[in-house]
């Protein structure tokens, strides 16, 4: 079988009275499953970085758990290992050189995870949940970047019980990105501020926000030169800005775009506007992946400023998207996120983490 190429015939759907094929509503996409998926929603994926060999995939849950599978060449998922917080973890992140993983829970507290040994330890401390978990690796200093709903950003050297330093944010942190030299947190009440991490982190600029509903997640994306130069933010009103930090015409240069809706612009029928819950950019194209609570991903082209795919519609929710080190694969969580309250919520409901080729489809409109 190729890398996530075709479907292993299970779960391709038969074929109808008609002759028409009936598709999984589930798995529409036909994509690879991966295997012993966790037990409640799926909150975050991470893939390894390029220093290791091979694929490794990370998932958090609202099932306090985070987990760990190896992805094969052949597309096959094998799951390794997993460890437990005391609460829902809400986001997961890779240290450079492959060897740990940091975890942020609802619990108040982030972890670090040896996968050589399969110990962990806690690393830092919150008054709030923490919500975003990040790795920063500078050439004087390295350490884990914790946001909270405390209203704080903190800075640990995970050595030592105390943070290197703490950093008061307006308001509770939300989302957040780091690409080495920057990192953009993006608050309650729609904040938004951009930091600098040479030497030590400082807030570098508080900006406006471009969207007018409340943030939902952040990308960071970098120029021709692999330098961070800007951002994209995507909101709980199905719209995703595009903003550069030093632009040459910020009118032109900056701007947002509707995604993750239903029904088009026909003013008859009210359109549905669903949340925007993950983006992710292409390590390679610089092309970006959307997911949304309307069941689907969508592909990108800011540049050319085009969507290059829109996926068929899950029967759930997409709650978490990311690419692998090279770009070759992306991989989406289908979970239930309670947008649309208890009523909707059904137990018997599985969770899926799919894995699909991205090799192809994120190629930016330009270069065919």
């Amino acid at each position: 079988m190729s890398l996530f190429g075709t479907n292993t015939g299970f779960g391709s759907g038969g074929t109808g009275v008609f002759g028409t094929t009936t598709t999984d509503s589930h798995n529409p996409m036909k994509d690879v499953e991966v295997t012993s998926p966790p037990d409640d929603s799926i909150s975050c994926l991470a893939f390894s970085p390029p220093t290791m060999p091979g694929n490794f995939l990370i998932g958090g849950s609202w099932a306090n758990d985070v987990r760990c599978w190896e992805v094969q060449d052949n597309g096959q998922t094998v799951p390794k290992a997993q460890q437990m917080h005391t609460g829902p973890v809400l986001d997961v992140c890779w240290s450079d050189d492959g060897s740990k993983v940091f975890t942020a829970s609802c619990d108040k507290t982030a972890k670090m995870w040896d996968l050589n040994s399969n110990q962990t330890i806690q690393i830092a401390q919150h008054e709030g949940p923490i919500r975003t978990i990040h790795w920063i690796k500078a050439p004087n200093y390295s350490c884990v970047m914790t946001g909270s709903w405390d209203k704080t950003l903190k800075f640990w050297d995970t050595r030592s019980p105390n943070p290197m330093m703490s950093l008061q944010m307006p308001e509770r942190c939300y989302c957040a990105d780091v690409v080495y030299p920057m990192a953009v947190v993006a608050t309650a009440e729609r904040g938004l501020i951009v930091y600098q991490l040479e030497n030590q982190p400082s807030e570098f600029r508080r900006i406006e926000s471009p969207l007018k509903h409340q943030h939902r997640c952040v990308a960071i994306f970098k120029d021709k030169q692999s330098k961070p130069t800007g951002f994209a933010l995507g909101s709980i009103e199905g719209r995703v800005a595009i903003h550069y930090i030093n632009p040459p015409n910020p009118a032109k240069d900056n701007f947002t775009f509707k995604c993750h809706r239903s029904n088009g612009t026909n003013t008859a029928t009210p359109q549905d506007i669903y949340a925007v819950n993950a983006i992710s950019f292409h390590p390679v194209h610089g092309t970006l992946a959307t997911v949304g609570s309307d069941g689907r991903f969508s592909f990108w082209d800011k540049d050319a400023r085009t969507k290059l795919k829109t996926s068929e519609q899950l029967d759930q929710p997409i709650t978490a998207c990311c690419f692998n080190n090279n770009g070759n694969i992306f991989a989406y969580a289908s979970s239930y996120d309670w947008s649309k309250g208890h009523e909707y919520y059904n137990p018997q409901k599985k969770n899926y983490i799919f894995l699909r080729n991205a090799a192809e489809e994120l190629k930016p409109r330009n270069k065919k």
